[in-house]
């Protein structure tokens, strides 16, 4: 996955080390990278939700590392889709995405006749996590 730089090279796509306040790392976090000129850009269907973790965390977070594949679903796929291949790559990651989606509705089905609003919430949560990533 590509994205131009606002320096004209193409920017590709992988999972890094978000350091916040020197004393939390965030891994995994989806960020484009420019080879050019070296800027990071976190990936904009995740901003919003590295940008709630670091919320979370206040102005001054214990030391740790916070698995952010762990969190957010699309990190997840990412993570899943780099085993499977060298680099993210277009097609791991439709596969790697749509084993997930499939992994998800099984689950929300299993939530659905057990009656369990609270994980049928948190499915819907991990599933709109996934298709917002489409729409952006």
């Amino acid at each position: 996955m590509l994205k131009r730089c606002s320096c004209g090279e193409e920017m590709s796509l992988g999972l890094r080390t978000v350091i916040f306040a020197r004393k939390v790392n965030i891994n995994n976090v989806p960020v484009y990278n420019c080879p050019g000129c070296g800027r990071n850009d976190v990936f904009p269907g995740v901003k919003e939700d590295v940008g709630k973790l670091v919320g979370q965390l206040g102005a001054r977070p214990d030391p740790g590392s916070i698995p952010f594949d762990q969190v957010h679903e699309w990190a997840g796929v990412l993570s899943q889709a780099l085993h499977v291949s060298e680099s993210l790559q277009a097609a791991a990651i439709a596969r790697a995405t749509e084993e997930r989606i499939d992994q998800l509705l099984d689950l929300l089905l299993i939530a659905s006749s057990l009656e369990d609003e609270r994980w049928q919430n948190e499915i819907h949560t991990r599933l709109s996590q996934l298709s917002a990533q489409y729409v952006s």
